[in-house]
């Protein structure tokens, strides 16, 4: 019981850490461009990580293979994708509403895995997709009739965080999730950087101006170490002493401190369709992965046990 709540507590500072950095990340880029900050903190953090590794466990690099390294790839394969559209998005869309439109991963997941594989979409996740997608109308829509392209950038990146979620509960016990973690981020990293040298003017981050600006080494250190490597750290260890459901609805608070980071920090603040727009949304994640099937099971043996 112990360790539950300490795993659920520290989870829930994983969401609150990964929610404050939407306005940290939002302040940063307005010096340095998306794929360029991506680069130096997924550097920053595989760097962190494997020398976690060598310091504490270095016999775990034996266990490095192929198949470890291909899959760790097509993993931060959509990673990549999903960081740099939420990054690129944050240029053209407040940090609160990039945390509710990232949220729509959870909703996502039950969907795009009936394509991957092959199953049932159930009652719960198809209503909380009706919801999800009404919230997201209200959210992004306002009173306009058209899709802001930020918005329309950090949904592409939910759609990539969630076939990235989906593809790490395919391999995740097949290989060292800490191995499987670091290749991951390097692959980030690596892709981050080329489209940084194709895409952009890279050679700003070496410039004194950007790198005398507090924003930027904030955003490096609070994303790479904290939001980055230790809370990828913290997931992978303490999601062993708790359920993939409590998981789900802890992190499902990440867009509400998003929300409230915006509002503190940048002062942002949402109108009434927007507020009703982020509402539905939040019912959608929960109702998505609540067991609601095995409680009404559980009711009906009960009622069948008292008669």
């Amino acid at each position: 019981m112990k360790k539950s709540i300490v795993a659920d507590g520290s989870l829930l500072f994983v969401a609150f850490i990964w929610g404050t950095t939407f306005v940290i990340v939002q302040n940063a880029i307005a010096f340095l461009e998306p794929f360029s900050f991506n680069a130096a903190r997924f550097f920053i953090a595989t760097v962190f990580l494997a020398g976690w590794v060598l310091l504490f466990n270095k016999s775990l690099f034996n266990t490095l293979s192929k198949p470890l390294i291909f899959r760790g790839i097509a993993i931060g394969f959509w990673l990549y994708l999903g960081y740099g559209f939420q990054t690129l998005g944050l240029l053209y869309t407040s940090s609160s509403k990039a945390g509710f439109i990232t949220g729509l991963s959870v909703v996502l997941v039950p969907v795009l895995s009936v394509f991957f594989f092959k199953q049932k979409l159930t009652v719960p996740a198809s209503i909380s997709v009706v919801l999800a997608v009404a919230g997201l109308y209200m959210l992004t829509i306002g009173n306009s009739f058209h899709l802001n392209v930020g918005d329309f950038f950090v949904l592409i990146g939910a759609i990539s965080f969630a076939l990235q979620i989906i593809l790490t509960a395919k391999y995740a016990n097949s290989y060292p999730a800490m191995l499987l973690t670091i290749v991951q981020l390097l692959t980030v990293a690596i892709l981050s950087a080329l489209s940084s040298l194709f895409l952009e003017n890279w050679k700003n981050i070496f410039q004194p101006a950007i790198l005398g600006k507090k924003e930027v080494w904030i955003a490096l250190i609070v994303t790479s170490l904290f939001a980055t490597a230790i809370a990828f750290l913290a997931q992978t260890y303490f999601q062993s002493y708790t359920t993939p459901t409590r998981v789900a609805l802890i992190f499902s608070m990440e867009p509400v401190f998003a929300a409230f980071a915006g509002l503190l920090w940048n002062n942002e603040t949402l109108g009434a369709r927007a507020v009703i727009g982020c509402s539905l949304i939040l019912i959608g994640m929960i109702l998505s992965e609540l067991p609601i099937k095995q409680w009404f099971m559980k009711r009906k043996e009960k009622e069948w046990a008292n008669f």
